[in-house]
């Protein structure tokens, strides 16, 4: 039985002043939340901050983004793997369509950077989606094996216990849009049996979350479809009552 995972991706939100309601609010309402793992990630320059000001132990703090060289070194604007974990970030979010499409990010420096992650004792966050048009001209199921292909041919299917997949569809990440139900459990399903083509012992146990406009009033029934074990929630997960509710769905 999968337990529901859901993380909070702030993005590059916040501020100390917003980041303290925000942190006080959920410590005090994370006890109305099941049996959930809970997760957030905050802009890296707040890690320190967050992890201070949370008093809840049910909530778990993640990075955004970590880089690809596994030592530390020469690498100006760059967080090591080690540094992330020194500040006690238990996950951390790679291949972000945001990643992928603003700094050009690639299938094989994501697939280096979850092998990094997992050699630390890091869990990756792996998003993996499609845009639009991709959608539209009938290659998704291509581009997502794409990428989830380049990550298989550098830390292997067992390495997949160990990792969290997020499908966020391209077009429905800050639009407004959410994928159907029946869109995301199709996808989802495809990336399971994806998985369980290789082995089906893994594929039952990797916790995939979906990601793309969730909010209070559809998250319970996208976290209802059989392939669905939580969510990577972006703008709701500012908001202490809605990030709450969502969690509670997922329950």
């Amino acid at each position: 039985m999968r337990k529901p995972f859901v993380a909070g991706n702030w993005k590059m939100h916040g501020s100390k002043a917003s980041i303290l309601t925000l942190v006080s609010d959920l410590n005090a309402k994370i006890e109305e939340v099941g049996d959930v793992d809970v997760a957030i990630c905050p802009p890296a320059i707040y890690i320190d901050y967050v992890n201070r000001a949370l008093v809840a132990n049910k909530i778990s703090v993640g990075a955004q983004n970590v880089a690809e060289e596994p030592v530390q070194g020469a690498f100006t604007g760059e967080q090591s793997v080690a540094m992330i974990k020194d500040f006690g970030c238990g996950y951390v979010i790679l291949g972000h369509s945001e990643r992928r499409a603003i700094y050009g990010e690639t299938n094989a420096q994501v697939a280096n950077k979850v092998a990094v992650a997992l050699k630390a004792g890091v869990t990756p966050i792996l998003c993996v989606g499609e845009t639009l048009e991709e959608r539209e001209s009938g290659v998704m199921e291509n581009v997502i094996a794409e990428q989830l292909d380049a990550v298989l041919e550098v830390v292997g299917i067992d390495a997949f216990v160990d990792v969290v997949i997020a499908y966020e569809p391209v077009w429905a990440i800050g639009t407004g849009r959410t994928a159907s139900p029946g869109q995301a459990q199709e996808v989802h399903a495809f990336i399971r049996n994806k998985l369980a083509g290789m082995n089906a012992d893994v594929a039952a146990k990797v916790v995939i979350q979906y990601g793309g406009s969730v909010k209070p009033d559809n998250a319970a029934e996208l976290f209802g479809q059989p392939d669905i074990d939580g969510g990577l929630i972006g703008g709701a997960s500012l908001n202490a009552d809605d990030f709450i509710a969502i969690c509670k769905a997922a329950g």
